[in-house]
């Protein structure tokens, strides 16, 4: 994955073999990606490279990440919880996710006509930045299955990361665990998850 923010608007995020090619998703939406950077930019935020994406942060919060696939591309906004979302544009990420989070785009064009509303979006994500707000921790109401609850007692690291998730993003790990029929299955899964979990993802983010 890249390291440079740079590079994923020159190339792409390096996550599959499509990375720099003419193929990439990214070239597909270059001038809608550029757009959203912009914006960004102009609010003030720092720009990263995170889990092969830019990533916008005031201070230690990120704000919103850039993302882009074969059908659409995506500007996410981190604490979205928070978000008032008054236009009702946020959509969750897939049917295990309950939080908004997601501004999807399926022309570059969209961003210009959406421009402002993105821009009030990020303001307010910037002022709960700077206030020290944070969405309230749910109390999560699930079992987590037996190898979840090995792999945490045996590695501090995930067991930190996995309390640091949502409640949502923890549902997420438990639903797709509790798929799989065999604990041989658990077990792979788990450790195939152990990075996204690390990175405060849920089991169905990129």
């Amino acid at each position: 994955m890249i390291t440079d923010p740079q590079d994923f608007f020159d190339k792409g995020c390096g996550r599959c073999d499509r990375f720099d090619t003419p193929d990439c998703s990214t070239r597909r939406w270059h001038e809608g990606l550029l757009a959203l950077r912009k914006i960004c930019l102009d609010a003030g935020l720092d720009e990263t490279a995170k889990w092969g994406h830019p990533c916008y942060m005031r201070g230690d919060r990120n704000i919103a990440l850039i993302a882009a696939f074969q059908g659409d591309f995506r500007m996410t906004f981190m604490n979205a919880e928070l978000l008032k979302d008054p236009e009702g544009i946020l959509e969750t990420n897939g049917p295990n996710t309950r939080v908004a989070s997601i501004m999807r785009f399926t022309a570059n064009e969209q961003v210009a006509e959406l421009e402002p509303m993105i821009r009030a979006y990020l303001a307010e994500a910037i002022g709960y930045a700077d206030a020290g707000v944070k969405p309230e921790k749910e109390v999560a109401e699930f079992e987590l299955p037996e190898e979840l609850i090995d792999a945490l007692d045996a590695d501090p690291e995930l067991a930190e990361a996995f309390e640091d998730l949502t409640p949502g993003r923890q549902r997420s790990y438990v639903i797709n665990l509790n798929g799989a029929k065999q604990s041989a299955t658990r077990i792979a899964r788990i450790a195939r998850f152990r990075d996204k979990i690390i990175a405060g993802k849920g089991a169905q983010e990129y």
